[in-house]
């Protein structure tokens, strides 16, 4: 009975020492002076927000031109398509507000997406050169934060 207590005691202290680890830093438990945080590796289309320009669009129009155009149009087209498919009048009616509903809708975004202002972001890359890109939105984009530049448009990393 002994002997299989000590087998067993010695198979569970073996397969505990197969856990441990000689890594000081194992776990999180300080910084020894063995390990430093690494450096971000090597990228070609990365870099550092430097600035960010807000660039108004000049363009402006009264307020509510987009959604009285939009609805116009929708309601014509949606009176158009209940008529050619045959609905009856109280259809051709829904249909008309349905589609002077979506079409201001449609026209009230078109019109913000024209006049919103842009913004330049400059970019330190990472081999040294600056580069500028306008977009319309920043995304969570701020100065000094690391950034990758990926089809004309600068994103977090």
């Amino acid at each position: 009975m002994k002997s299989r207590l000590l087998c067993v005691a010695a198979i569970g202290t073996l397969a505990l020492a197969g856990c441990s680890t000689t890594s000081p830093n194992y776990g999180g438990y300080g910084n020894y002076g063995t390990s430093y945080p690494s450096a971000p590796t090597a990228c070609a289309d990365c870099g550092i927000v430097t600035r960010i320009e807000t660039v108004a669009s000049g363009r402006t129009a009264p307020s509510a031109t987009g959604a009285v155009l939009g609805g116009i149009v929708g309601a014509v087209a949606g009176r158009e398509i209940s008529d050619r498919t045959g609905g009856s009048r109280g259809n051709q009616n829904i249909a008309t507000v349905a589609g002077a509903a979506a079409g201001a809708a449609a026209g009230n975004a078109i019109q913000n997406r024209v006049t919103d202002d842009t913004y330049n972001i400059h970019v330190r890359m990472d081999d040294g050169r600056t580069v500028v890109i306008n977009q319309r939105d920043l995304g969570g984009i701020r100065e000094n934060t690391y950034v990758r530049v990926v089809n004309g448009r600068v994103v977090l990393r």
